[in-house]
């Protein structure tokens, strides 16, 4: 419903109060009598794990929160810090992985910084209250080893918060500030008002760059051994892009797990466009690497330098989906229209 619906009610007020922070859907922690606690101080504490759709219940709100690398860092835009992070943190030299967002990394505890590694020993010296990590298609908790699942989930409860499974990205995204109010965030913070602000400014950035430049997007990840080509309805932010009216390029033969078409690279240029939106996670290959492989430049984007650095795992507040809608709005408002 717009915001022009609520006359009488302050911006601060309408976020805190109607949905623009989830609506207390999925937010069941409570207080011992009167139902009124926000998820800290005495009393239950309670928020739905979206793998089941049942709430993981605690007698008392978690004070050692150990988290997924990006959820972590969607948490501490909203000014809640963890007790140790897991997955893609810090590169080779120290500095900070795309996931950790803005998020600092020096002196943070990571229990495992690449795909595989979980400190079990670690974690259980910790003391964990809750488990917090994302879920989607075909993986459970991301980035804790599926070998490793039931010893983790044995230590402490965990909660999954879905993403990239259809679920329109606002619900991602007020799921996501649910869990930060649970946690002790301030719903009427200035700080989080401004973000909502900042991303719904986004969203209009996008639509009209959109509609001013309907120029032809594909998303995409280069590996050596092939060039996958993303499914935008698969990726939450790209859905809401499209809804926007950016025209993507659609992979017609995704894998299995549907979310990548992957083509080998004498197949590189199956599908044109006018601008790559191309997987900037440390895993993956960056334009300064791809100059060997001879049908990289067969893109007409890529010809062309029309390339915009892409992070398919989004950092999950307003403000990390307001800077990756930014970027494209952006990226598509100064792209030139190159392919056949």
């Amino acid at each position: 419903m717009p915001l022009r619906a609520y006359p009488a009610l302050s911006r601060r007020t309408l976020l805190a109060s109607t949905g623009a922070l989830g609506g207390g859907a999925l937010l069941t922690a409570c207080g011992a009598g009167d139902g009124s606690d926000s998820g800290q101080g005495a009393g239950t504490w309670a928020f739905v794990d979206q793998r089941s759709g049942e709430d993981v219940e605690l007698e008392g709100a978690p004070s050692t929160v150990v988290a997924f690398t990006g959820l972590a860092a969607a948490l501490y835009d909203y000014g809640v810090e963890v007790a140790a992070v897991f997955g893609p943190t810090t590169l080779a030299d120290g500095t900070p992985d795309l996931q950790a967002g803005r998020m600092p990394v020096e002196g943070l505890t990571v229990l495992g910084n690449a795909w595989g590694e979980f400190d079990i020993e670690a974690y259980a010296a910790l003391g964990p209250d809750l488990l917090v990590s994302h879920f989607f298609e075909g993986f459970d908790l991301w980035f804790v080893p599926e070998d490793r699942l039931e010893e983790v989930e044995s230590l402490a409860p965990a909660v999954g918060l879905r993403i990239s499974s259809g679920d329109p990205v606002d619900d991602v995204l007020a799921h996501h500030a649910d869990l930060a109010v649970a946690l002790g965030a301030d719903p009427e913070s200035d700080a989080l008002v401004a973000a909502k602000d900042r991303y719904d400014a986004a969203v209009t950035a996008v639509e009209e760059a959109a509609a001013a430049n309907p120029i032809t997007v594909l998303a995409c990840s280069a590996y050596a051994e092939a060039l996958y080509v993303g499914v935008p309805d698969t990726f939450d932010l790209l859905a809401k892009c499209a809804e926007l009216g950016v025209n993507f390029v659609v992979a017609e033969e995704p894998d299995e797990a549907g979310y990548w078409e992957p083509l080998s690279w004498e197949n590189a240029g199956k599908y044109d466009a006018d601008l790559l939106l191309l997987d900037a996670r440390s895993a993956s290959l960056q334009p300064a690497d791809l100059g060997e492989f001879p049908t990289w430049d067969s893109i007409s984007a890529v010809a062309a330098g029309q390339i915009y650095a892409w992070n398919p795992e989004p950092i999950y507040s307003y403000t990390g989906a307001a800077l990756i809608l930014e970027g494209i709005a952006e990226a598509i408002a100064s792209a030139e229209p190159v392919s056949g």
